[in-house]
């Protein structure tokens, strides 16, 4: 027995030694958890064989002459230690006679099917002859408190900064407290005249767009248990989460901001003073005339402009892949790609600051779409997006404060640079 026992721990320890050599030499985080959780297996393992051979007493007892052997010749697969008579041997109280151990798992590689359902089939049997001759098995190891693991990364949310912000006419203007964009009104018309008349009148007029500074910010607070103790980078992620936040509510100010002191001019709203209210396009819902609806109402007399792009919800953008007509045919072609794509070509971008014509919860009047060039909204920046960490503010309670800000305006800087839909 005490042989047996000497060369299972060696064989752990050896087994122990390796895992640890593969751990040292891996460069993956997942590999290494992997391994060490297979160590721990293994200390367990050794600490047990340890234990069964302190318990034996200094000398072997003697063999048992009267002891029967097996009714059913034993496989070789599995190895067995010495059998012997257990009223020989003196065990300390407490301990665990454990004559036959079962189920040890001595290799990491894959097996194929059949030779694990063969040798689970072996060791069943094992088992079962063992408790016929009133021998104690162990058949697994477990711990009573179970384990728990934690994922060092986080997944992320859905998409929640519409790609506006990115398309719109971003101008820089670091320092600056206002801006104020000119854009042609209209054009005069020539007409006739003759010898010594007056030629007739032609002027071209001018308007302007201001734009004032607004301070947009984002601030939030984690403790220092979770920058230290999780696997996770929590920290990290709210760092990131920051400037999202800001990004999140210039994408909709962009289209819904008042205009009012220290807010941006929306497309929207009634500050964009560029465009003309009475060219707003009342649709009461979606149907098969609804795209060149707003396509021929936007623009001049003399253009169908072709660089324009649909600013609208979510939902109407799933009324118009959803509508079929009478032979159950798709009626627009809608292609995706994230927050944009395209609605039988005319691209679009989706804001959830728009209210969906095709939804119950809107009201008639509601801004539902804005169809334009993104190039006739100004985006002015005065300031850089700053983002700080500090330690400092509630230091005694060790809680960690996070902060940006960013100093920008907004407004509409071309004659009705866009036709504004609402709901009829």
């Amino acid at each position: 027995m005490k042989e047996w026992l000497l060369k299972m721990i060696k064989e752990k320890e050896e087994a122990r030694a390796a895992l640890k050599a593969k751990g040292k030499a891996s460069t993956s985080i997942d590999e290494v958890r992997a391994l060490g959780n297979q160590v721990e297996v293994l200390d367990k393992e050794l600490a047990e064989f340890r234990n069964q051979l302190e318990a034996l007493p200094d000398e072997a007892p003697p063999a048992t002459t009267g002891a029967s052997a097996p009714a059913h010749p034993q496989p070789q697969t599995v190895e067995q230690p010495p059998e012997f008579d257990q009223r020989q041997v003196q065990i300390p109280q407490g301990q665990l006679n454990v004559l036959a151990t079962y189920g040890i798992v001595r290799s990491h590689v894959p097996e194929e099917p059949e030779k694990k359902n063969k040798e689970a089939a072996e060791l069943a049997e094992k088992r079962g002859q063992a408790l016929k001759e009133m021998r104690s098995v162990t058949v697994g190891t477990s711990n009573i408190i179970l384990p728990a693991y934690q994922a060092s990364d986080i997944k992320p949310y859905f998409n929640e900064v519409s790609s506006i912000i990115d398309r719109v006419n971003q101008k820089p203007l670091p320092g600056g407290e206002s801006f104020r964009q000119p854009y042609e009104a209209g054009a005069g018309q020539g007409d006739y005249t003759t010898e010594g008349n007056d030629y007739a009148n032609a002027d071209q007029t001018f308007d302007y767009a201001d734009i004032t500074k607004a301070k947009i910010a984002a601030y939030s607070e984690d403790s220092e248990e979770v920058t230290r103790l999780p696997a996770a980078d929590y920290d990290a992620a709210i760092m990131k989460s920051v400037p999202k936040s800001v990004r999140k509510k210039i994408t909709k100010e962009i289209l819904v901001g008042t205009g009012a002191a220290n807010h941006l001019a929306g497309i929207f709203s009634a500050a964009a003073t560029a465009i003309n209210a009475a060219t707003d396009l009342s649709i009461s819902e979606i149907d098969e005339t609804t795209l060149d609806e707003i396509l021929y109402t936007f623009g001049g007399d003399e253009d169908v402009e072709d660089v324009a792009v649909l600013v609208l919800n979510k939902l109407d953008l799933k009324a118009f892949a959803t509508l079929r007509d009478a032979d159950g045919e798709k009626i627009y072609t809608v292609v995706n790609k994230g927050n944009t794509g395209t609605i039988d070509n005319v691209p679009f971008i989706i804001n959830s600051a728009c209210k969906a014509i095709s939804s119950g919860s809107s009201n008639e009047g509601d801004y539902a779409m804005a169809y334009g060039p993104l190039s006739n909204y100004t985006l002015a920046i005065f300031s850089d997006l700053e983002v700080q960490r500090s330690l400092d503010y509630k230091f005694k309670q060790g809680m960690i404060a996070h902060r940006g800000s960013i100093f920008c305006g907004g407004n509409v800087t071309a004659k009705n640079g866009f036709l504004r839909v609402k709901k009829g």
